[in-house]
């Protein structure tokens, strides 16, 4: 899990690194990813265009897990993760970060632990279930737009490399 922290860290880091370089020319996520497709650098390996789209794909992957949670929170954790990877980051991922998430898998906690992680001392699970939704209906409409973005500047195919 501290490998994912990490890569999803420097992700956000290099997005601020570039808003900060010159804040009136990246002054949004639009503009970055336009800078980058117009120079040619938006494929390569440390662009800000590959930061967006594996931290879009995060999102993508935390609403699946959060979806699935929130209709059945008794579900096996080790499934409702290993279904959400298929959804939306298996086919993005070659060969080793597969293998590295079939190691990842065997560390999720019990879906009991992780739903206690997630809510308060007051909440009980139905609480917590109706905020996981409202969420998820929150993170859906965003992260559609998002990846119409993605499309536009032909982003949303991007593989790991």
């Amino acid at each position: 899990m501290a490998v994912l922290r990490q890569d999803v860290y420097q992700n956000i880091k290099r997005l601020e690194m570039m808003y900060e370089y010159n804040p009136s020319m990246n002054s949004n996520l639009v503009e970055i990813l336009k800078s980058e497709a117009r120079e040619g650098n938006a494929r390569k390996g440390s662009s800000c265009s590959k930061a967006f789209v594996w931290l879009t794909r995060t999102l993508d992957f935390t609403s699946s897990l959060l979806q699935t949670l929130a209709k059945d929170p008794d579900k096996n954790m080790e499934q409702v993760v290993e279904e959400s990877y298929n959804i939306t980051l298996k086919q993005w991922h070659g060969w080793i970060s597969s293998a590295a998430f079939r190691v990842a898998l065997k560390l999720v906690p019990e879906s009991k632990t992780f739903i206690n992680l997630l809510k308060t001392e007051e909440e009980n699970c139905d609480t917590l279930k109706e905020k996981m939704q409202i969420l998820v209906s929150l993170f859906v409409p965003f992260l559609e737009d998002i990846h119409c973005i993605l499309r536009l500047y032909n982003l949303d195919k991007l593989k790991s490399t």
